[in-house]
């Protein structure tokens, strides 16, 4: 069962604007593990920054609040798997309150092209006879 969604975009320039004007920004906002995945991404590093963004917003979005009472940029974490899927951490406040609003598995989903990147968080409530599902072909 769906609990909620959210879901930004962001312009790729806004953020290389950003990254440029406060060198701080991508210390304050990204945690170290982001900010290495990102770098690590050479010339395309501006575009990943702005998918990750506009995921932590998406993510705020879908718990709720949005930056109201004390959430802080690194309590959102996107990570990827070792295929490149990404998928989102919530910890400290969005920790709590992911667990709060009953959902049991959050999916994220990224995009992005040289001008716009865009994010969609799904926080769901998966019955335990979901447990078991499986693709019906191998990925």
């Amino acid at each position: 069962m769906i609990i909620s969604i959210g879901i930004d975009i962001i312009e790729v320039a806004r953020v290389r604007a950003v990254l440029r004007r406060t060198p701080r920004f991508a210390e304050r906002v990204f945690t170290p593990g982001e900010r290495d995945y990102c770098e690590r991404r050479g010339v395309g590093a501006v575009q990943h920054y702005a998918a990750r963004f506009a995921a932590k917003e998406a993510a705020f979005k879908s718990l709720g609040t949005g930056w109201s009472g004390g959430l802080a940029w690194q309590d959102i974490e996107v990570v990827s798997n070792a295929a490149g899927a990404p998928s989102v951490v919530f910890h400290n406040l969005a920790r709590e309150l992911f667990a709060r609003s009953g959902a049991t598995t959050a999916h994220l989903s990224i995009s992005h092209t040289t001008e716009h990147a865009i994010a969609q968080v799904v926080l769901e409530r998966r019955a335990a006879a979901d447990d078991d599902w499986r693709p019906t072909r191998e990925l």
